[in-house]
């Protein structure tokens, strides 16, 4: 016969209380094991009609620190000009040379159509 082992009786103090695998570990503990670690959450939706699919969803999600991302070799947000601190200025220099690349398009254009006139040669 296998005997377990008494659980001990819950005092008045603690009863109630639900015992948890986090339970010494604050909601800061946590946060930092998730962002040194890492987390991947990874899921498919698909909605079909019969044996039709209509709509296909593929979602991927890593939540992590900066440095545990750099590490796996994820940087997309340092060459992102969304999101980096020289967003205007390089707009503002995008727009300086779309600007160039319109009037050089111009003169071209009028080059073309402007008959160009002919060497005449001398008597």
């Amino acid at each position: 016969m296998t005997t377990f082992p008494q659980m001990p009786a819950p005092s008045s103090s603690n009863r109630g209380a639900i015992a948890t695998a986090t339970q010494g570990s604050t909601l800061a503990d946590v946060l930092e094991r998730v962002l040194d670690k890492g987390i991947v959450i990874a899921g498919d939706i698909s909605v079909s009609v019969g044996s039709t699919e209509l709509l296909s969803i593929r979602i991927r999600l890593l939540i992590s620190s900066v440095d545990k991302a750099k590490e796996i070799g994820i940087n997309w947000w340092e060459s992102d000009p969304h999101l980096s601190s020289q967003t205007h200025s390089l707009m503002e220099a995008n727009q300086q040379l779309l600007q160039r690349i319109e009037g050089l398009e111009t003169e071209l254009r009028a080059l073309r159509t402007t008959p160009a006139s002919l060497p005449t040669a001398p008597a």
